[in-house]
């Protein structure tokens, strides 16, 4: 196929309907890459011959050394089948673990996906994440079973053993399939429930799916991977061919005489047929009956490779003249068969027709986007779609116009897709191409580009006329060095000077000429070379974009609501004066351009539904953002990344000088990646925060290479740990049972570890800590208690409903009622607290979930703050129940400040300043008599009547609250305590203190650390089991499951291995097992050492395993000690001492 032009393409992008966004997803080495290789060799891009070895989409680098791709790039395809023709946005995403945000950013803009699984290797743990990704989008997957010569080639299989391992690779990708649709009809039938529950007698809406009660009457037959549906191709991409059965049945109903559509329904399954006959019966494969697929495809495909392995050049002749395929001489005289088997097969079974045919006719356009996918997009956080403002709800109709418009909603989604596209077609470009047509685009990510390669600054091919006028130049420049070597008058180089310095203006600054170079345009390129420019990667979900156009930029955590409540004139005001709206930016669109793959091509406008890149946005947007004609549209909802960011290192330039580059670098950094996050640590350290070792090393040689451009140090990677507290153990570190004797050396070493606490503090035997501001005005009594693991479970899960909730209790407190809360968000509150309910039961708990009065750290995380004080009530759930009390409102601020001790104090813990997890912490009394009589008296020095009113109130209980009312309204004017002492004001006192009372309160109890724990799958061969296995007991790790492949001599290996250790774990199994297994690593859970890092051996056992010469080290005490090393805190170590005493023998002679 010829390469197409621009023109062809701008053309093809205005017919919506013959749109494919797609993108591939898969496992690592699953082969997407080279798939994506041969379509785009169909398209003439690149030589079919390079295709597999070019790797056209993978652009950088390190990419093409290591062999995966690390980031998302798209192409625009084109594609003609009868007369139909295509636009096929493909989108190649990476397979690596370390890279699954880029796949997230890739899927949001796509409507359907392929997924690529490898024949040999079945299903893998990647493979299940990016189907999971998929479906949380809502996109329409289709399935490419690739790498079948493997089962040819490298198994030896049978045609019948291989038709029997692709059928349990199709049960397998079916069974999770069937999963996540379960577990979604499920889901939606509970909130059905509830819904019902709350409101009985509401009537049902337009819903945007009628599920039915259970899932017995649901259909799911459009649902699962299929032959016989056309979702199926079975593919060998690195020989150039793939086939879906539509292709055979075609041929053989040719052939037999049966009918295409009877083929089609039993190509694939347990049929066979009589020759004789011209039958297709139900076979039994016991009798020795093929199977269809068997006897009609893989047999002839099996000849095909065995004649050419063999070299069994008469046959091979004669199954290429029985195909009608014209060889060339140069392939049927290689020496490699895997040349001879890609010309014949790429002939035969063209891979980029099976697989471009399959996305045309199953995977929907743009046009068919549902509703329930554009509610799901508009609604962030704990929003619901019916919340947001009318206008904002009236954007969904723009977006969903095709599918409503001129007929009802029923008879659009029933329709045939022909019918339904076409019609449809017409009615979005009306909208399209209307003036009032809202324009929303969605940025996934940035990314940087070098200057060079942009459209504007790329050389062009010179005109007729400004070939003469170099001519006519270079003859000037040729009759001024005669003339001045022959000495001759000199004002002639000065009119050839000028004349030289006026050409330039009027063509473009890239002569070759070395003079008119060195005048305007090499200062010019100078800059474009220091600095990257960024492009963003984004569709147009509605309207045209159009270059030059004015539009909203929204972030992430932009609200209509806020927009409302700072313009008076609402979403009507004119775009140009507008008061500043947090998160919201007006500017223009530079310079739009279409994606293909290493190259950019420059558009004016581009018609809804296309991927395209948007250049000039480097100052507004950071990661991702919406754009919108209109300031009524919410942000999209934020992408859905698998992998967390866990690895962390700090940053700095080798020469101090540098520092400016460094912090420049970052940025650009921050804005080019998806996942990576930057901080600054109050140390001052620049860390840089990766998802894993791999994603870490491009991340480093970016910022080197392409963003700082300067020589960098990196610190050893900064392990995150957090601290908890534990129930007191039953047996001690030798794992025997914790005996009378030993406790009593428990209770003495307790008795010392309570010594160290500070005089004035008291300590109860449960635990409780009393103490006393600085200026013994205000006593706090506090206790800390472990959280169940589901409870902490719970609280990580609903961190982003428990920051909604703090803001609206705050919003209440303040008094200003402006957000109004949404019954389903009320839902999702009472729903959060049942939960915590349900798993905090028995004594000690009891109406513990009442008393929660706030979060910690950072008023979301995993921690408990419970009001118990008598004097004081205050609960995070009054704020979103009812108007707080009287007495809430008198004691606010000095609530907030023992709130804020409490979010300082499980921000760093005593052990190592890490972040605390899994502890309530209880206030069980608030004493503040003594602070309201020294109130009353400053007030009573002020004047007589306050006087009077305070001398008679210390007998009447009443006038001394009204008193201190009184107070408090002073003091909240004034923002200040009265008391002027040399502690500084009480507010200040009570967080300090708050913050040590929870830290004694922690010393108490059994401290332990939480590592990190990353799953860690791994596939080896039965030979390599014992070296994998070595390599994870001597890092700590744990295994959880071992199961072999069925077919397969394969095992997966399912462990968890701790962050800390898992530093050139990759490399190291693949040098231990010679390349034969490779591990990847996600991060999972917190889990706790079991260990205490506290512990000191007391019996002659303990000082044998644990002792000063011991084997094995205390665990938790070894990465407590490096994390206080590296914070610059004190560590208890022994040096040696007297080291010119330790001689060998050898040295004494």
């Amino acid at each position: 196929m010829v390469l197409n032009s621009l023109d062809k393409m701008i053309h093809l992008q205005k017919n919506t309907a013959n749109i494919r966004n797609i993108c591939v997803l898969a496992h690592v080495d699953h082969g997407k890459t080279t798939l994506t290789d041969c379509l785009i060799s169909s398209n003439g891009i690149i030589s079919s011959r390079l295709a597999g070895k070019l790797r056209y989409m993978d652009s950088r680098e390190d990419e093409q050394i290591r062999g995966i791709t690390m980031k998302s790039s798209a192409i625009s395809l084109h594609y003609a089948t009868g007369n139909e023709e295509y636009l096929i946005n493909l989108i190649d995403s990476p397979g690596h673990v370390d890279f699954s945000s880029e796949v997230s950013t890739a899927v949001r803009i796509c409507d359907g996906c392929i997924i690529v699984v490898d024949a040999v290797e079945g299903v893998c743990p990647q493979t299940q994440a990016v189907l999971r990704q998929a479906w949380l989008e809502n996109i329409r997957p289709v399935l490419v079973i690739n790498k079948i010569d493997r089962l040819i080639v490298e198994l030896k299989f049978t045609p019948q053993e291989a038709y029997s391992h692709l059928k349990n690779i199709l049960e397998q990708i079916n069974a999770l399939t069937g999963t996540l649709f379960t577990s979604k009809v499920l889901e939606e039938r509970a909130e059905r429930e509830t819904e019902s529950q709350v409101n009985p007698h509401s009537e049902q809406g337009e819903q945007v799916y009628d599920w039915s009660t259970g899932l017995e009457d649901t259909d799911d037959s459009q649902l699962y991977f299929s032959p016989e549906q056309g979702n199926v191709v079975f593919t060998s991409a690195i020989d150039g061919w793939g086939f879906g059965i539509e292709h055979f049945a075609r041929i053989y109903s040719q052939k037999i005489g049966i009918k295409k559509e009877v083929l089609m329904k039993t190509l694939w399954g347990d049929y066979c047929i009589n020759m004789k006959a011209k039958k297709i019966m139900k076979g039994d494969q016991a009798k020795g009956k093929k199977p269809l697929f068997v006897q009609l495809i893989l047999e002839n495909i099996w000849s095909l490779y065995d004649a050419v392995l063999k070299k069994d050049k008469d046959k091979i002749d004669k199954i290429v003249t029985s195909l009608g395929l014209k060889i060339g001489a140069r392939e049927a005289r290689h020496s490699d068969p895997k040349v001879q088997i890609n010309a014949i097969c790429s002939q035969w079974l063209p891979i980029s027709h099976a697989v471009l045919a399959m996305v045309c006719q199953k995977l929907p356009s743009p046009l068919d986007i549902t509703a329930e996918r554009v509610e799901r997009l508009m609604c962030t956080g704990s929003q619901t779609f019916d919340s947001l403002p009318p206008e904002t709800q009236a954007l969904k109709a723009a977006i969903l116009l095709s599918q409503y418009d001129e007929r009802p909603a029923t008879s659009c989604t029933h329709a045939p897709r022909e019918k339904r596209s076409s019609h449809s077609g017409l009615s979005f470009m009306k909208c399209g191409s209307e003036e009032t047509a809202p324009v929303i685009i969605f940025v996934s990510k940035m990314f940087a580009v070098d200057a060079k390669a942009l459209p504007q600054n790329k050389p062009r091919p010179l005109t007729q006329e400004e070939i003469a006028q170099r001519h006519e130049r270079a003859r000037q420049r040729h009759a001024e060095k005669l003339a001045a070597a022959q000495g001759q008058a000199p004002l002639e180089p000065t009119q050839d000077g000028s004349a030289l310095e006026t050409c330039p203006e009027g063509e473009e600054p890239r002569g070759d000429e070395q003079q008119v170079e060195s005048m305007t345009p090499k200062p010019v390129l100078q800059e474009e070379d220091n600095q990257e420019s960024f492009i963003a990667f984004a569709r147009v979900f509605s309207g045209v974009a159009q270059r030059g156009k004015k539009i909203f930029i929204l972030g992430p955590k932009y609200s209509p609501l806020e927009f409302l409540q700072r313009v008076p004139l609402g979403f009507s005001a004119p775009p140009d004066g507008l008061p500043p709206v947090p998160h919201m930016a007006y500017c223009a669109l530079e310079n739009l351009y279409l994606l293909m793959g290493r190259e950019l091509e420059y558009l004016e406008e581009v018609p809804p539904g296309n991927v395209l890149g948007i250049g000039g946005l480097q100052d507004f947007v950071l990661k991702s953002a919406t754009l919108c004609s209109l300031p009524s549209c919410p942000p999209f909802i934020p992408l859905n990344f698998e992998a967390t960011p866990i690895v962390r290192v700090a940053v700095e330039p080798k020469h101090p000088s540098e520092m400016p580059q460094l912090v420049k670098g970052m940025k650009l950094l921050n804005q080019a990646d998806p996942c990576v996050q930057i901080l600054i640590q109050e140390t001052g350290e620049h860390v840089l925060v990766t998802a894993g070792e791999v994603h870490l090393q491009r991340c480093l040689d970016d910022l080197k290479e392409r963003f700082a451009k300067i020589h960098i140090s990196v610190s050893e990677p900064i392990i995150p740990f957090r601290e908890t507290i534990t129930k007191p153990p039953k047996v001690d570190m030798v794992n025997e049972e914790i005996g009378k004797q030993q406790k009593v050396a428990v209770i003495h070493q307790m008795k010392e570890d309570q010594n160290k606490i500070p005089e004035g503090i008291q300590v109860d035997s449960v635990g409780l800590i009393t103490i006393t501001t600085p200026n013994k005005l205000a006593t706090l009594s506090v206790r800390a208690m472990p959280l169940p693991e589901e409870v902490t479970q719970i609280l990580e899960e609903n961190s982003d409903l428990i920051r909604s909730m703090e803001q609206l209790t705050s919003s209440l407190n303040e008094g200003e009622n402006t957000q109004v809360i949404h019954q389903k968000i009320q839902e999702k509150i009472w729903e959060f607290k049942g939960k915590l309910e349900q798993h905090l039961t028995g004594r000690r708990w009891r109406n513990i979930v009442d008393q929660i009065w706030s979060f910690g750290p950072r008023k979301c995380g995993p921690n408990i703050l419970v009001n118990k004080s008598e004097d004081f009530q205050n609960s995070i759930w009054t704020g979103p129940a009812a108007k707080a009390s009287k007495e809430a409102s008198r004691y606010r601020d000095l609530g907030n400040s023992i709130v804020s001790g409490f979010q300082l104090a499980t921000l760093s813990g005593p052990m190592c300043e890490e972040p605390l997890m899994g502890v309530c912490f209880i206030l069980e009394k608030w004493d503040l008599s003594k602070f309201e009589e020294q109130g009353a008296s400053d007030l009573a020095k002020e004047g007589q009547e306050e006087n009077e009113t305070c001398s008679s109130g210390n007998e009447n209980q009443e006038l001394q609250d009204g008193c201190s009312e009184a107070f408090e309204k002073r003091t909240s004017h004034k923002g200040e305590s009265p008391l002027t002492d040399c502690y500084g004001p009480i507010s200040g006192q009570l967080i300090a203190t708050m913050k040590e009372a929870c830290r004694y309160a922690l010393q108490v109890k059994p401290q332990r650390l939480m590592a990190a724990m990353y799953t860690c799958d791994i596939m080896a061969t039965s030979d390599v089991l014992g070296r994998v296995y070595a390599v994870l007991s001597k890092r700590e790790g744990r295994v959880l499951q071992e199961e072999m492949k069925e077919g397969t001599d394969m095992f997966i290996i399912k462990a968890v291995l701790p962050v800390a250790e898992s530093f050139g774990f990759a490399d190291e199994i693949r040098k231990r097992t010679s390349g034969l297994a490779s591990p990847q690593l996600v991060f999972s859970h917190w889990e706790i050492i079991p260990s205490d890092p506290f512990w000191v051996p007391t019996t002659e056992e303990e000082y044998l395993h644990f002792g000063e010469k011991a084997d094995s080290e205390n665990q938790a005490r070894k990465y407590m000690n490096a994390v206080r090393k590296r914070k610059g805190l004190y560590v208890e170590e022994k040096i040696v001492e007297h080291a010119e005493k330790q001689r060998t023998l050898s040295k004494n002679k």
